[in-house]
């Protein structure tokens, strides 16, 4: 693998053992217990991480609790708005530290990553202008002869849970700490087991910006250890979990405990419909990208491409011709589109779904194998077609979570609705067509939290995305997001 220029490792991996982030300070796990986090494109440890267990969710759930109805409770909407500038500043000035940790954890391309600053920076922004948003209502109200007043009243629902993926924890785990501090609520969270330097060192920035001790605190560990313990704290008043259907029905099991709120992010299989009158030139690289972005580790990723059958060969010859321009290799080189895939574990995942589509009659078209050369230590796979494709094939119907296309051809705009909807998700969906009475039709028809037409993948905060049936429920940005951080009381007020 070739380099632009040598990298030098930022400090923060200069130590024996990373450890959790517990009421502003660093700790250990109370056994002592490690384990290594990699470099995907390497295979190297990068780092051993602190194992935490119910142990030390307690102590940082304790922590959240105290700086909730401590300190932070006393801080203004102001205050806390002044706090989030000063992190915004942290982490703009920091910005090439955190996202060279990001791409040496999971891989993800650091020029892209880069690229991605001005986005970032005004998704923070934007949640920082939300603290002075909270506020309440004065309703009407038909009680003693108008003598009695109402109120409606939004106050922070507690401690947070966050429970974040691997496949972009250093932005990812923003929808959980940005609302936090707009709406006075303090958080524990727990990154993935595979990526929790950014989230790591993000937290240590927090503190510096003026956030108090207690009221962003990370523990890492497994899921079936640490995860599962926040997840069933009875403390913890609101989890907010981005992973699998399994873990997130397991969630909703132990919310049981003190009925938590539960904001749940479940994963898809989202189509991505390209009809005769689409524009391919902008079709193409959008319906690719929209499934190969990020290695394919995308919730929302189109992998179930649904083409108008005049075009399905056309279509399928210029994905793959596409396909062939896409760089993968060192994400640390300028000039790579695609990194590796998380793990080795991942990386057989979905080796073992191109071995049954190719079992099950569809035809591979490109990619589809673990590349070798310069890349063989690290877990590389080729952007992958298939084609011949039938919605009823198991790389149709299962998230794979990996670069894997399907091309699936239909006939007419009713049929093209019914595929869409024959799945148990419903996170992302994406149209191409210039005819603005079949746009409708399908933005009114598809079963999706978010349908994009002529693009794909965009997000903005003020918007903000969620999911539909077994892609969960809750929403990522906008007034909704911040109202999940909330509850609402009702005063009566009589001055007779």
């Amino acid at each position: 693998m070739t380099r632009p220029s040598p990298i030098t490792l930022p400090d923060f991996l200069g130590k024996p053992r990373l450890q959790h982030f517990i009421d502003g300070r660093w700790v250990d796990s109370a056994d002592g217990q490690t384990l290594p986090t990699r470099n995907p494109a390497t295979g190297e440890v990068l780092a051993q991480l602190a194992r935490g267990g119910a142990a030390e969710v307690d102590t940082a759930v304790a922590a959240a609790r105290r700086a909730f109805e401590g300190p932070w409770s006393r801080f203004t909407p102001a205050q806390r708005q002044q706090v989030m500038m000063r992190f915004i500043e942290l982490f703009e000035r920091h910005f090439d530290e955190l996202t060279l940790l990001e791409s040496l954890d999971m891989g993800a391309p650091l020029a892209k990553l880069r690229a991605a600053r001005p986005t970032a920076i005004q998704n923070l922004l934007f949640y920082a202008s939300m603290a002075r948003q909270v506020g309440g209502e004065l309703p009407s109200n038909s009680l003693a002869g108008g003598q009695v007043t109402t109120m409606i009243l939004k106050t922070p629902v507690g401690v947070v849970g966050g429970i974040i993926p691997w496949n972009g924890p250093l932005f990812g785990q923003m929808h959980v700490v940005a609302p936090t501090l707009a709406t006075g609520c303090t958080a524990v969270l727990k990154p993935a087991e595979d990526a929790s330097l950014a989230v790591l060192r993000t937290a240590e920035l927090l503190v510096e910006a003026g956030v108090p001790a207690g009221v962003i605190n990370v523990v890492t560990g497994l899921g079936s250890e640490a995860g599962a313990a926040l997840a069933a704290h009875p403390d913890v008043n609101r989890i907010a979990f981005t992973g699998s259907n399994a873990t997130g029905r397991e969630i909703i099991k132990a919310s049981a405990v003190n009925t938590k709120r539960l904001q749940l992010e479940l994963g898809g299989k989202s189509p991505d419909i390209v009809f005769a009158d689409a524009d391919l030139d902008k079709a193409v690289p959008g319906v690719a990208m929209g499934v190969y972005n990020n290695s394919g580790q995308i919730c929302f990723a189109g992998t179930r491409v649904f083409v108008q059958r005049p075009l399905v060969d056309e279509f399928v010859d210029r994905m793959a011709s596409y396909g062939q321009t896409l760089k993968v290799g060192d994400p640390l080189a300028a000039d790579t589109h695609l990194g590796p895939l998380i793990s080795q574990r991942q990386l057989d995942t979905v080796l073992n779904y191109v071995a049954q589509g190719q079992n099950e009659g569809a035809r591979l078209v490109a990619g589809g194998e673990r590349l070798g050369g310069d890349l063989t230590q690290g877990y590389f796979i080729a952007p992958t077609l298939f084609s011949h494709v039938h919605n009823d094939m198991a790389i149709a119907r299962e998230e794979i979570f990996g670069p894997v296309a399907s091309v699936i051809p239909f006939d007419s705009v009713d049929e093209a609705l019914t595929l869409a909807n024959s799945t148990r998700y419903g996170l992302g969906s994406g149209v191409w067509s210039s005819n603005i009475k079949t746009v409708m039709k399908m933005v009114h028809g598809i079963q999706a939290g978010t349908v994009w037409v002529n693009c794909y993948g965009l997000v903005d905060p003020a918007v903000g995305f969620g999911g539909i049936k077994d892609s969960g429920y809750g929403w990522k940005g906008g007034q909704a997001q911040i109202d999940g951080f909330l509850v609402q009381k009702a005063a009566y007020l009589n001055w007779a």
